[in-house]
């Protein structure tokens, strides 16, 4: 009997292509696109084209609130970079006054003042200010690209669970097909009474075993693709048609580890902390006041009203307390970030270095796997000439048809194992889904 293998259709490719560089960050565009069912999604109404681990991170993306929220902090952003610019740190005050001895005539003495008061920026404060809104931009793209990688993690591990679901399917129907076609061979040489009643019963055991793994693993897919589906907004199609393809192996181009982006999130916000310091170091006060006022004055009804100008300068005292409260609050959060730093950077170091070796562990899990799922399929093809011949008894054939059965979904198992071994390793590299 020959062996039938239709899992290999749809197996990842054993060798990967040579690596690509690393994803931007999306644009508004990108995100609005993205906010649509890509290729690859199914709605309720049914399935539609294949599905790819790139389309289902772009749907994961535009679903969240980081994304969503982006345009609004990019706004906030500009508009911080645009008051520092100002020249002054608070809008200009209009100041009117009326003063009369007599309330509700015209007969006494009047005097009406209009004046303007302008906030002026402290010694280093408008320097400092906007040196914080430069930072706060940066800080903006880094925590997005940052979000980005999160969510990618995420949608890896979601992919690559389903991915196993679906060899674990394809392999129990190989299997269930096989020992069905030994069973017909059973029932059919049982009845010419060339085999015992036994072992059409041991024959038909099999099936039904086969039958309950197959419906265990139909249950996994189901999990994993609902899996799939909560994070990308809708699930992956079920065709069995080669859809999948790994992700480039980073090899050699690895890229730098001070770029990841989880380094530059802390980098940009350890900035934006120590500016905070700077420039709480310069609002040690209240903002000064620059007066202008003019004033229109008489004595009684009737006389000649007398016209001043008035030009002031109010300067409050120091802040006290509240200053150096935000400015130790402003320190501790700069000391807690760079802390942050140090213990991201080493544990980055360490997830990339298991990551590397896991994709070289396995490159070798997967020859062997190949070799022995190679010597399976051929003892297979030995022993069911064997059994048709009357030569080996059915607990044999049964069991070189289990092991083979086996080698096969190791064989393939480890196909995807590797695939996401190298999907695993671009995101220790920091590195978005290709």
């Amino acid at each position: 009997m020959t062996p039938r293998n239709r899992t290999k259709a749809w197996l990842l490719p054993a060798s990967v292509a040579a690596a690509m560089p690393a994803c931007g960050l999306a644009t508004q565009a990108q995100t609005a696109k993205a906010t649509t069912a890509p290729p690859g999604m199914v709605s309720a109404a049914g399935a539609t084209s294949p599905l790819s681990l790139r389309q289902a991170f772009e749907a994961a993306w535009a679903r969240q609130p980081e994304a969503l929220a982006l345009q609004a902090r990019r706004d906030a952003a500009r508009a911080q970079q645009g008051a520092a610019k100002a020249w002054t740190p608070e809008p200009a005050a209009l100041e009117l006054s009326n003063k009369t001895d007599r309330m509700g005539n015209n007969n006494g003495a009047r005097e009406v003042e209009v004046g303007i008061a302008v906030p002026l920026w402290l010694p280093g404060e408008r320097g400092s200010s906007a040196a914080l809104a430069d930072a706060e931009g940066a800080a903006v793209e880094s925590r997005a690209i940052a979000a980005q990688l999160r969510v990618a993690a995420t949608v890896r591990d979601a992919w690559w669970q389903w991915q196993r679901a679906r060899i674990e399917v394809g392999t129990a129907r190989d299997q269930l097909d096989n020992t069905r076609l030994i069973a017909a061979d059973v029932a059919r040489r049982a009845k010419a009474g060339d085999l015992a009643r036994a072992d059409q019963h041991q024959a038909d055991g099999a099936v039904a075993s086969a039958e309950a793994a197959l419906a265990q693993a139909e249950a996994g897919l189901a999990a994993a693709r609902q899996h799939l589906r909560a994070l990308a907004g809708t699930a992956p199609a079920l065709s069995e048609a080669g859809d999948t393809l790994a992700e480039p192996d980073p090899g050699a181009a690895a890229a730098d580890l001070e770029a990841h982006a989880a380094l530059q999130e802390l980098k940009d916000r350890a900035a934006v902390a120590e500016r905070t310091v700077a420039l709480t170091a310069n609002q040690s006060r209240a903002n000064p006041e620059l007066m202008l006022a003019t004033t229109s004055d008489r004595g009684a009804r009737g006389e000649a009203s007398q016209q001043t100008i008035t030009l002031g300068i109010r300067i409050p005292f120091g802040a006290g307390p509240r200053s150096d409260a935000r400015r130790a609050n402003a320190r501790a959060e700069a000391t807690e970030i760079q802390a942050q730093l140090a213990l991201e950077r080493e544990r980055l170091i360490a997830e990339r270095e298991a990551a590397r070796v896991r994709v070289e562990a396995s490159h070798a899990q997967l020859a062997a796997a190949d070799r022995r799922a190679q010597l399976a399929r051929e003892s297979r093809g030995f022993f069911d000439k064997s059994f048709r011949l009357g030569e080996t008894d059915l607990p044999t054939r049964l069991r070189i048809e289990a092991e083979a059965a086996e080698a096969d979904r190791q064989a393939a198992r480890t196909r995807i194992e590797l695939s996401a071994a190298i999907s695993a390793w671009r995101q220790a590299l920091g590195l978005l889904p290709q």
